[in-house]
């Protein structure tokens, strides 16, 4: 347990100092319902910008993003404009990607680009993905100055794009465009994004020989662990654990659950649910205790519940156990 804590913070200390900035472009064809462009935009992974051609104009998807508006509207129309102008180079430059034989259908070419920082070491780190129909395809790799080609097809294209001035130009992107934008944007995120909200944490059954789960929601940032132990030990064995899932108001949720068919009642006070956040000294421990009281709602039996926020927990209690992805 006690290497286990050195583990989660160190952790956190080699990732508090370390910043990303994420453009992702898309280009669609062969369905009208898809917009033909998407670009959108995150800062540590958070939602900050969205375009399509469909709404045709650019949205803010953030607070802090309508105060750098506001504060900066020359960086933000600058953002837009690329984002905008963006299109028709996109379609241009991966025009080639299509293979000679594509067929009818939906195709869609994907692009990721991505700058890091480290505000200690100064470190700049950063790449340029490609993606078509869903599979890798093109890739630019900073640190060798160098296109890596996914497949045949692409090591074509590679040889094209090796001869001109595409690498010195991605180059520039992400190593002084992109970065110049992150410390412009830090100026009005840094309060949103570096804070750290405890979650609403419960223990949920849906039959008596179910596995318990125990599920938190509401936390930020993401940095977080959950785990079960017995006597204050780690469990491995009987453990099941969830990923983390976005909830739709930019906070996360996480689940663990534990198989209690083999678990005498006698020794259900012996097991607890921890959870573990980022920014934040104090665990969340959740006993699994079989004598507190047992409420049936909506066929579910909440075996209990731990508010660490001071709001009541009924969106949980309204949607399915079996559902508890929460999209947008």
């Amino acid at each position: 347990m006690k290497k286990l804590m050195i583990l989660l913070l160190s952790c956190q200390v080699a990732s508090a100092v370390r910043y990303s900035l994420t453009f992702y472009l898309i280009l669609s064809s062969g369905d009208p319902n898809i917009p033909r462009y998407m670009a959108m935009g995150d800062l540590e992974r958070v939602r900050m910008i969205y375009y399509d051609t469909n709404i045709d104009r650019a949205e803010p998807r953030h607070d802090w993003v309508r105060k750098l508006i506001q504060g900066d509207p020359e960086l933000w129309d600058e953002i837009v404009m690329n984002a905008v102008n963006y299109y028709q180079f996109f379609k241009t430059e991966t025009d080639s990607f299509k293979r000679s034989n594509q067929t009818g259908g939906v195709h869609i070419i994907q692009q990721i680009l991505d700058c890091e920082w480290d505000d200690e070491t100064f470190e700049v780190d950063g790449y340029n993905q490609y993606g078509y129909d869903g599979e890798d395809f093109l890739a630019f790799d900073l640190k060798t100055e160098t296109w890596i080609a996914a497949n045949p097809q692409a090591k074509i294209i590679k040889q094209e794009w090796d001869k001109n001035q595409r690498l010195l130009f991605w180059k520039y992107f992400l190593t002084n465009t992109c970065l110049r934008w992150m410390k412009g944007f830090w100026i009005y995120a840094w309060g949103s994004l570096y804070r750290t909200d405890r979650p609403s944490v419960s223990l949920l059954q849906k039959t008596p020989s179910s596995p318990v789960s125990c599920h938190a929601t509401g936390f930020y940032p993401d940095r977080a662990m959950m785990f079960w132990t017995k006597d204050g030990e780690e469990l491995d064995e009987d453990v099941d654990r969830g990923e983390i899932l976005p909830n739709h108001d930019g906070t996360f949720q996480m689940r663990a659950d534990l198989k209690v068919s083999s678990i005498p009642s006698k020794d259900w006070r012996r097991y607890d649910c921890v959870f573990q956040l980022s920014g934040v000294k104090e665990d969340i421990i959740t006993k699994l205790d079989k004598i507190c009281e047992l409420n049936l709602i909506d066929k579910h039996i909440i075996l209990h519940t731990v508010m660490s926020k001071s709001k009541i927990f009924t969106p949980l209690l309204k949607q399915t156990f079996l559902k508890l992805r929460i999209s947008d």
